[in-house]
């Protein structure tokens, strides 16, 4: 282990969490670049390809489990088990020969995989003052997008030359790799043997008091009161359809639709992620160009979630023009604009509760995201074959706007006490 002060050692950790997201969403994506080629192979329908995706966003659904397991026994031993979990439950894949073991494969590995946002967050929480939180949760999340954008040629290209079932088996071997990387060099700010006194002093004196960590377990029951986690969790509710969508569905639309192949799906599929990378970084520094403009953290972080809200509605038109490749370019706008605000309302848990929930708190939220994920996902499959994708498309340029709505009116700081302004009855 290094024992010399590494300068910056922050942006080391979050840059070494942001390959296992890489890996995260790699994975998850997986199976939508492969499904061209399952269907065919195994005989799935797009009815049951849909049942398949529905079961996926319940397992990720469990990430309150997740998140409270994160607060219980730590990060670094936490995230290691579940990146593992999904890694293992990723090659398995290759064994499934019907739709129901794809379903309970997936429902596994997005129990496993859900644990992601919480432990992005938790890191962030610990790790960096208040100030730069944003700034690491779009690091973080670029790893979301890098993700889905190398699955799209690695997976089709694993396919061309070995099989689908091989391409499985490559993403979820690069899974274990990196948990060996992570259990090495990752340690609690309070651990680290590598890290200067200066900087740990920086991060703690950039932490809000409020939101220190009293020692307590963090209570889902005292969470769900607060009218700061559904102010948060109804917009996540409304907005990760959209990444749903791109993730899961966008390489059928691309070969169903508008008539591409496979070659042709690893060439453009993974464009609409690369915009989302955009979209990741412009969220915190569009918060970081508000704040310096003498505007709050949190209203900030509202205006940035508006802004993105009103990029996404072009998406409404995704099915209507001509041209492929504008669809592709707007299917890329809507990318960029779903990070630019899914980036920021993920970041605001941990700029409204204390640190020892942050993760919990995440979890919930994740699960009201993934709701929604399963709902529309579910609705798309099942509804797709008679009505086509554009109804699809324009619930998906409104939604967030409506998320918008609800960001301004339930969202209230903290009390510099670190008690809620508000909470709503259960």
């Amino acid at each position: 282990m290094i024992k010399q002060p590494i300068a910056g050692l922050r942006w080391w950790m979050v840059g070494l969490f942001m390959i296992g997201t890489i890996l995260n969403y790699l994975t998850r994506a997986a199976l939508s670049v492969a499904a061209p080629t399952i269907t065919k192979d195994v005989g799935v329908t797009t009815e049951q390809y849909g049942w398949i995706t529905t079961v996926f966003q319940v397992g990720l659904m469990m990430s309150p489990i997740c998140g409270y397991i994160l607060d219980i026994v730590g990060l670094k031993i936490g995230f290691a088990i579940f990146a593992a979990g999904w890694s293992v439950i990723t090659m398995a894949h290759g064994l499934a020969n019907n739709w129901q073991a794809f379903a309970f494969l997936r429902g596994l590995m997005g129990f496993a995989e859900s644990s992601a946002h919480p432990s992005g967050m938790k890191l962030a929480s610990e790790w960096f003052p208040a100030k730069e939180r944003g700034l690491a949760g779009g690091i973080y999340n670029v790893g979301a997008s890098v993700g889905s954008m190398v699955a799209a040629p690695l997976i089709a290209f694993a396919i061309l030359i070995y099989n689908w079932r091989m391409a499985f088996v490559i993403a979820g071997a690069l899974g274990v790799i990196f948990v060996v990387l992570w259990l090495v060099f990752f340690h609690s700010p309070e651990r680290h043997p590598a890290l200067s006194e200066a900087e740990r002093t920086k991060i703690a004196e950039g932490k809000e008091a409020h939101l220190i960590s009293d020692g307590t377990r963090p209570s889902m029951k005292k969470v769900l009161k607060q009218r700061n986690f559904w102010g948060i969790a109804i917009p996540r509710f409304l907005a990760d359809p959209t990444w749903g969508t791109l993730a899961l569905w966008v390489p059928l639309y691309l070969t169903m639709t508008r008539g591409f192949d496979l070659k042709q799906i690893a060439m453009f599929a993974w464009l609409p992620f690369l915009a989302a990378d955009a979209g990741s970084m412009f969220g915190p520094f569009l918060v970081l160009w508000l704040q310096k403009r003498g505007i709050g953290l949190i209203n900030a972080r509202r205006g940035a979630f508006t802004v993105g809200a009103l990029l996404m509605t072009p998406m409404m038109f995704v099915g209507y023009v001509d041209s492929a490749y504008s669809a592709i370019a707007l299917l890329c706008l809507g990318g960029f604009a779903h990070q630019t605000l899914s980036v920021t309302v993920i970041t605001m848990s941990a700029d409204l509760f204390r640190h020892n929930e942050v993760a919990t708190v995440a979890g919930l939220a994740g699960t009201c995201g993934n709701l929604g994920v399963a709902i529309f996902t579910f609705l798309l499959g099942t509804w797709v074959a008679t009505v086509g994708y554009d109804p699809f498309f324009i619930a998906l340029g409104l939604l967030d706007l409506v998320g918008a709505v609800v960001l301004w009116t339930l969202v209230r700081e903290r009390t510099t006490s670190g008690l809620q302004t508000a909470t709503v009855p259960v």
